[in-house]
């Protein structure tokens, strides 16, 4: 942060919140890497993982039962796991994968593991809600099986979407926080390591307020790019 901004801030709070403040924007960072990661994870492998799914229902031109089950399957498994149990579970990947098991790009791949399961799952139910009536249409004018799913299914399905990856931002925004617990920075690692271990109320209390709103400005943006690409 500039500082005169910071100085002019500093007038404003609490001594132990002042004191807060040069740390303030490298942990709004880290918060903000880990998310992006996650996120990414989960668009560029959730989503595919979510589509295929979806193909593999009964019904569907993929249908395959025993498979749709499989994948269904090791998905809830990976949707079940707490949080801060997929962190230490997933420890020797993350070591493998980021050279370290601590800092904002580790804690990223129990993240974008956890990214992947959930959004997946959410692309599958959005699908699902496509009117059939609308693949049918399209099927008799002789699209194909991918037609189908780049200029029907995900057209349709677009505004519903983007509210599931809000919600999953929204959701994964308090997962990074855990991921201060066990070293993985941004504001979870400023509200233990400064309001919990410190018994500094005041800083928990404000880095409650900012995760409160991140999560207000999160849900305002989503809706209002869904609220556009509903053209129903």
């Amino acid at each position: 942060m500039p500082e005169h901004l910071l100085e002019m801030l500093s007038e404003l709070l609490t001594p132990n919140i002042a004191a807060l403040l040069p740390d303030l924007g490298t942990a709004l960072s880290q918060t903000g890497l880990m998310l992006a990661l996650g996120l990414a994870a989960a668009v560029l492998l959730g989503g595919p993982l979510g589509i295929w799914l979806f193909l593999l229902g009964p019904g569907q031109p993929l249908q395959r039962p025993w498979l749709h089950g499989l994948v269904g399957w090791l998905v809830n498994t990976v949707r079940s796991f707490p949080f801060i149990i997929l962190l230490v579970a997933l420890a020797p990947v993350t070591r493998v994968v980021a050279g370290s098991s601590i800092g904002p790009v580790a804690a990223a791949v129990p993240l974008s593991f956890a990214a992947i399961a959930y959004f997946a799952r959410l692309v599958e139910q959005n699908l699902r809600e496509v009117p059939r009536g609308v693949v049918e249409a399209a099927q008799a004018m002789g699209a194909s099986d991918l037609q189908i799913v780049l200029r029907v299914l995900l057209v349709e399905a677009r505004s519903g979407l983007v509210l599931a990856l809000t919600v999953l931002a929204i959701s994964f925004l308090s997962y990074s926080a855990v991921a201060g617990v066990v070293g993985g920075g941004g504001i979870g690692d400023l509200a233990i390591r400064y309001g919990y271990y410190r018994f500094q109320t005041d800083v928990m209390v404000f880095t409650v307020a900012l995760l409160v709103l991140l999560v207000q400005l999160l849900q305002f943006t989503g809706n209002t790019v869904a609220r556009r690409l509903d053209k129903r």
